[in-house]
This record gives C-alpha cells, sequence and structure tokens, in this order.
C-alpha cells in the first residue's frame, strides 16, 4: 500500500542527499521520511473518513447501544478484533484513536482497538508462522487479541474520560457536524468542503507531535545495536521478561519490522516469551506513541494506560516461557 512511499524515502535519502544505505545515519533519516509521511496521510484520510461518518451515520446511536446494551465484553472483543485485522503501527493508530474518540465510541472499547492494533497484524502472523511455527503463531495472535480485549475492559472501568486532554474535550464539546448536517439539507459535495477543512484543523493540531515522535523513533531505530539485548536477555531469569519490556520502551518498530529481530534473539538464546513481551512492548509501548498520545490524554491517563498495559505484557511473557 505504501511502497511507493518507501521508494521515494530511498531515493531521496540514498540518491538526491546521497546519504549511505548502510549507514546509521541513512537508516534514521530514511525511516524518519517513510513514516512521517505514511502517518500524516493516515491520520487526513482517517480522519476525513470519520467526518463522512459522523456526518451520515447516527453515531450517537452507536454510542448508545455500545454503553446501554448488554455485550458481555463482547464490545471489547470486537473491538480488538478490528484492531489485529488493520495493519497499523502504534503511532499510526493514534490517529484511529483520535477518529474512534471524535466519534463517541466507549474509551474503554478504543483503548481494546489501540493496544491490539500495533500488536498484531496479517504480515506479522504470516512471518511469525514461516519462522516460529503454527503453535506458536496461535498462541501470538490469540494472546494479542486477549490482551487488547482485557486491557480495554480494565481501562473501561476507570471512569477515564475526564483525564482526556482538553484538546479532545473541545473538539468533542464543538461535535456539531451531525446535528447540522442533518438540519440542514446537503450533497456530499457540498458538505465535502467543511469535512476536509475539519479533518486539516485535527491533522495541524497533532503535527508537531507527529514530527517529534518519529524523530525519537527514527533514533532508536538507527543507532540502538541489536546486540545490546541479546548480551542480557538470554539468560532465562526471572527478571529477563520485565528487563526485556523495560528496554524495549524507547524503541519504536511496527510487528512486521520487530519479528525478524525477534527471530535472531531465540535463535541467540533468548527465550520465546522473552522475545515476545518484547517485541509487543515495542511495538505497544514506545515512547513516540506517547509523545503523540500526549496531544490526546493527561499525563495521568498515559501513565495508567501503560501500566495496564505493560502488566497484561509481562504476565503473557512468563505464560510464553511456560507454555513454549
Amino acid at each position: 500500500m505504501f511502497d511507493w512511499l518507501q521508494h521515494f524515502a530511498d531515493w531521496l535519502i540514498y540518491t538526491v542527499f546521497n546519504v549511505g544505505q548502510e549507514t546509521h545515519l541513512g537508516t534514521a533519516l530514511n525511516f524518519f521520511v517513510y513514516d512521517t509521511l505514511k502517518i500524516l496521510i493516515l491520520l487526513f484520510f482517517v480522519v476525513f473518513i470519520m467526518g463522512i461518518v459522523n456526518a451520515y451515520f447516527p453515531v450517537e446511536r452507536l454510542k448508545d447501544y455500545l454503553n446501554k446494551k448488554k455485550l458481555y465484553g463482547l464490545e471489547y472483543f470486537f473491538s480488538s478484533v478490528f484492531g489485529a485485522i488493520t495493519p497499523f503501527c502504534s503511532c499510526s493508530s493514534v490517529p484511529l484513536f483520535i477518529g474512534f474518540v471524535q466519534g463517541g465510541i466507549p474509551l474503554g472499547v478504543t483503548f481494546s482497538f489501540l493496544i491490539t492494533s500495533p500488536l498484531v497484524n496479517e504480515v506479522a502472523v504470516a512471518m511469525f508462522l514461516g519462522m516460529f511455527g503454527i503453535k506458536a503463531t496461535l498462541i501470538y495472535a490469540v494472546s494479542g487479541i486477549i490482551l487488547g480485549t482485557i486491557g480495554g475492559w480494565l481501562l473501561g472501568k476507570f471512569n477515564l474520560e475526564p483525564l482526556l486532554s482538553d484538546w479532545v474535550k473541545k473538539i468533542l464539546e464543538n461535535k456539531m457536524q451531525h446535528g447540522k448536517f442533518e438540519e440542514v439539507k446537503q450533497t456530499f459535495y457540498q458538505r465535502l468542503p467543511e469535512i476536509s477543512r475539519g479533518a486539516w484543523d485535527i491533522v495541524k493540531g497533532v503535527l508537531l507531535y507527529v514530527v517529534i515522535g518519529i524523530a525519537i523513533g527514527a533514533a532508536m531505530h538507527g543507532y540502538v545495536p541489536e546486540n545490546f539485548f541479546n548480551t542480557y536477555l538470554g539468560g532465562g531469569q526471572w527478571w529477563t521478561v520485565p528487563l526485556a519490556v523495560l528496554v524495549a520502551v524507547p524503541m519504536y518498530a511496527n510487528a512486521a519490522g520487530i519479528v525478524p529481530i525477534i527471530q535472531v534473539f531465540v535463535a541467540k538464546g533468548v527465550p520465546l516469551g522473552t522475545a515476545i513481551a518484547f517485541m509487543m512492548a515495542t511495538v505497544g509501548l514506545s515512547i513516540p506513541e506517547a509523545t503523540l498520545l500526549k496531544k490526546v490524554m493527561s499525563l495521568k491517563l498515559i501513565a495508567i494506560f501503560f501500566g495496564i498495559v505493560t502488566l497484561c505484557i509481562m504476565i503473557s511473557g512468563y505464560l510464553f516461557n511456560l507454555i513454549l
């Protein structure tokens, strides 16, 4: 889908700027250009689509349905499954999180998507199947969905809406598009300029956070050596799982990008459960993601979100080591 962006990043960094492809700087700059453009395009597209949804579909009824109907946790499960089938990394999932909150979806259900989306995707599943076999792949995929379901359910019990950022609260307070479009009969082309302006306003509002977040991730991606992790995570002691999670937080990669590194870890003697915990923390607890989330959440809400996800990932790592 975004191959053309990768080709553009390669051409810009390696040809126009003549930065060596095998250098740390070249790797970091290529990563920065590609991911920044990809996320900005995704951000505008998703918010634009949500603007159309808000204009035509009864989002408030959906919100009321999810809040009032007894689905016995299935709403969290469905949101987690939807996250698993969307091929987004943690930073790419943030635009969808904004769109869901803007659309009135309950926050806990939205968190289920935000947790699972970066952890599990079809590319990573295919790579896992080829590298580790069907048993490990099933455990990885199912555990990611369960992690999102349980994490979203727990977060949904805490009544965290007041901890959203003032920027998001303002969007929710001023969200009059749906009512206005119902009162005034307009064609899609008449509504299009206003929907586009609304999407662009949100893109401008998070632009700085996107650039800073991807810059941090690019630096980590280009300069942190892999051998460091093999040295300290290969013993199999009880503390290697929490250490793997802790060390992974400053990193930034999507699940598909980190799977080959996990294969190297396992080949070097790192237990598979510890390696998977590292992978989940890398894609689900990154500093760049926290930087982007600062635009939509308070620091307290980010800390609660990261704390719940960290606990679930560590439990999963220990279980994987026991099972595998």
